[in-house]
C-alpha cells in the first residue's frame, strides 16, 4: 500500500522533511486558504505542488485531495447551488490537469469529525482525543438549549450531563465549544453558542432522507466530470457516525455505504475508508465492510478507537481497540492484488496513518489536533509492520 501523510500545508508546524523521515512519500493536503465554494486555480494547485517539490531529495508528491470541500448550501439543498456545482466541477478539472486525481470529501452537514476532549490523558503523560457522552449532551441540552436534545437520552446518561453543566466554569465550557470546533481546519467560520444555534436552525428539520436526496444531487452533478477526468472521489465516513446536534448523518454505517455507492453505480464513486470514524459505531465490523466494498475503496484512514457503552469513546492505538486491524489490512492488501492481476497501473491503495497521540516532544507543539509527528510516526510504523507480515504470510503485493 501507498504511504501517504496529512499536511495542513506552510502553516503546518510538521515539516516536510519530518514526513520524509516517516517513511512516507505521498502527501495528502488541501488549500485551506481558498474559501468554500470558490475555484481551486491553477496557479494555486502548482504552489502547493512546488512547495511539496522545494527539496527534490524528498520525493514527495500530492497524491490525495483532502479536502475539496461541499458547500453548506450544497448540503441544505437550496435551491441556487449551480454556481457552486460549477465551481466543484472546475476545480476538479485543474486538479487533474495539474495531475491529481484522487478527492477525498465528505457530506457532514456544519461541522466535521467532533471531540470533547483534544488532549485527554494517558499514562506516561501523552494525549488524546476523546468524546465523552456526557460532555456531549451537556452541551447539546444544557448550554446549546437544542429543542429535542434530550429525546433518546438515557435518564443516567442526562444525570451525568446535568451535573456537569452544573458543575463546569465558564473555562471548561469555552474548552469543550473550542474542542467541538477544532476538526473544522480548513472552515473560515468558528461559531460560538448563538451563531451554532442560527446555522443548526438553517438546517430546520432536515430528515436523514432529506440529506440522502442532497447527497445523490450532488452525485449527479460531479461524478460524471470525475468518470470524464479519471477522478476518483471517495466519500468519508461520518465522525462519529450518529446524528449530531439534530443533524442526520447518513454515512456512518455499512448499509449507508451500500446505499451511497448505489447512488451513482461508477467506479468514481467511492469510499475513503476510514476505520476510526466507522469503528465508533457499535454495529460495523470493519473487515467485513473493507471486504464488502473493496473495488471502490480509493483512499484509507487507518486508526483504531475504544468504546464505551454510553457511547463515549477514544482514540487509542493504532494496533490497539475495537477494530481488528490486521483483518483490515488483509482486506485492502488482497483487494490490491485483485488490481494488480486485473493490469491496473493504479492498483495500490493509498493509506495514512491517521489521528495519533501527542507523545513526547510533540506535547504543547501547535500541531492541528490529532496531527502531531511522532504519534503518527509510531501508528505508520506499525501499520507498516503488520503490512509486511501479512503480505508475507499470504503471499500478498504490498
Amino acid at each position: 500500500m501507498e504511504e501517504t501523510w496529512r499536511w495542513f500545508g506552510p502553516d503546518d508546524a510538521v515539516r516536510l522533511d519530518h514526513i520524509r523521515q516517516a517513511g512516507a512519500r505521498g502527501i495528502v493536503t488541501s488549500l485551506h486558504q481558498v474559501p468554500y465554494g470558490e475555484v481551486w486555480t491553477v496557479e494555486e494547485i502548482e504552489r502547493r505542488k512546488a512547495a511539496l517539490a522545494r527539496d527534490p531529495a524528498l520525493g514527495l508528491q500530492w497524491r490525495v485531495v483532502e479536502s475539496l470541500p461541499v458547500h453548506e448550501k450544497i448540503r441544505r439543498g437550496d435551491a441556487d447551488c449551480a454556481p457552486l456545482f460549477a465551481s466543484y466541477r472546475q476545480s476538479m478539472r485543474n486538479l487533474a490537469a495539474c495531475g491529481v486525481t484522487n478527492i477525498c470529501y465528505n457530506f457532514m452537514p456544519v461541522l466535521d469529525w467532533t471531540r470533547t476532549e483534544l488532549r485527554h490523558p494517558l499514562p506516561g503523560g501523552g494525549t488524546a482525543l476523546r468524546f465523552n457522552a456526557h460532555e456531549y449532551v451537556g452541551f447539546d441540552v444544557f448550554i446549546l438549549g437544542r429543542p429535542g436534545a434530550e429525546e433518546g437520552v438515557s435518564p443516567g446518561l442526562l444525570a451525568r450531563a446535568r451535573a456537569w453543566a452544573e458543575g463546569a466554569s465558564e473555562q471548561q465550557k469555552e474548552t469543550l465549544l473550542a474542542s467541538i470546533m477544532a476538526g473544522l481546519p480548513g472552515a473560515f467560520e468558528r461559531y460560538d453558542v448563538a451563531g451554532l444555534r442560527r446555522i443548526l436552525a438553517a438546517y430546520g428539520g432536515m430528515t436523514a432522507q432529506d440529506l440522502k436526496n442532497n447527497l445523490r444531487r450532488f452525485l449527479a452533478e460531479v461524478i460524471p466530470t470525475a468518470e470524464e477526468l479519471g477522478v476518483s472521489m471517495g466519500m468519508h465516513p461520518d465522525d462519529p457516525p450518529r446524528p449530531l446536534f439534530g443533524l442526520p448523518r447518513i454515512v456512518s454505517t455499512e448499509q449507508d455505504i451500500a446505499d451511497l455507492l448505489a447512488m451513482a453505480d461508477s467506479p468514481a464513486n467511492g469510499l475513503t475508508l476510514c476505520t476510526g470514524s466507522l469503528g465508533a459505531h457499535p454495529a460495523n465490523d470493519l473487515p467485513r465492510i473493507a471486504a464488502r466494498f473493496a473495488d471502490r475503496i480509493h483512499f484509507a484512514h487507518l486508526r483504531n478507537v475504544a468504546k464505551e457503552p454510553d457511547g463515549s469513546f477514544m482514540e487509542a492505538d493504532h494496533l490497539g481497540g475495537d477494530t481488528d486491524m490486521v483483518a483490515v489490512v488483509e482486506a485492502l492488501l488482497t483487494e490490491q492484488k485483485r488490481r494488480l492481476d486485473a493490469g491496473r497501473p493504479d492498483w495500490r491503495i493509498p493509506f495514512r496513518p491517521d489521528h495519533g497521540h501527542e507523545l513526547a516532544d510533540d506535547i504543547g507543539k501547535p500541531t492541528f489536533p490529532g496531527y502531531p509527528l511522532i504519534g503518527r510516526l509510531r501508528g505508520l510504523a506499525e501499520l507498516r509492520g503488520v503490512m509486511t507480515a501479512v503480505a508475507r504470510i499470504k503471499g500478498l503485493p504490498i
